[in-house]
């Protein structure tokens, strides 16, 4: 479960920090706004880990003597992204993220990670339902919290949450590796 809880916070990093971009962007910021921000990062952290999930159901037999491996890359990859795009300046926040395909983009571009964990877990015989119930809400709270957050104090904290979310990813790649190859 510890396991589970800190991957969905690793993976809610990235929506908790656009979260903070689109509160400093919203003016006269009402609950609705941040509900609207908070469900829709929160469903889509929690759909695409399912998509990935099946993809790798078809994949499992193939990767079985070296899935660790593969879990290690992936979350290995996600979170050196993270913490690459951690350093660059998010100027495409700067627009009204409460617009429907704006905040659609917003969606699907920080739940990108979550479709290649949902593979990961597919490989470890992990079932989904937990994970993903888990991962939404913790998406889901962070990211209404990201808004006030972001209305009231701006982009201060933004870089910082995206670098401890990558590293927080890297660490469990090691951890499942050293798990299943005996080092641990």
């Amino acid at each position: 479960m510890f396991t589970i809880l800190f991957i969905a916070f690793g993976l809610a990093m990235d929506a908790f920090a656009v979260s903070i971009s689109s509160g400093f962007t919203i003016k006269n910021l009402k609950v609705e706004n941040a509900l609207k921000v908070a469900v829709s990062f929160g469903l889509f952290q929690a759909v695409m880990p399912v998509i990935g999930w099946l993809a790798g159901l078809g994949m499992k037999e193939y990767i079985a003597a070296f899935d660790h491996w593969a879990a290690f890359a992936l979350l290995g990859a996600i979170g050196i992204k993270m913490i690459y795009e951690s350093g660059k300046m998010k100027k495409e926040n700067a627009e009204n993220p409460l617009g429907i395909y704006r905040l659609l983009l917003l969606s699907f571009a920080t739940s990108i990670d979550a479709l290649a964990v949902g593979l990961t877990l597919s490989f470890l015989d992990v079932a989904i339902a937990l994970p993903v119930i888990v991962i939404g809400f913790v998406t889901f709270v962070l990211s209404f919290s990201g808004v006030y957050i972001g209305n009231r104090v701006g982009h201060f904290f933004e870089n910082r949450i995206e670098i401890a979310g990558g590293l927080i990813l890297i660490a469990i790649g090691f951890k499942i590796l050293f798990e299943h190859t005996g080092v641990i």
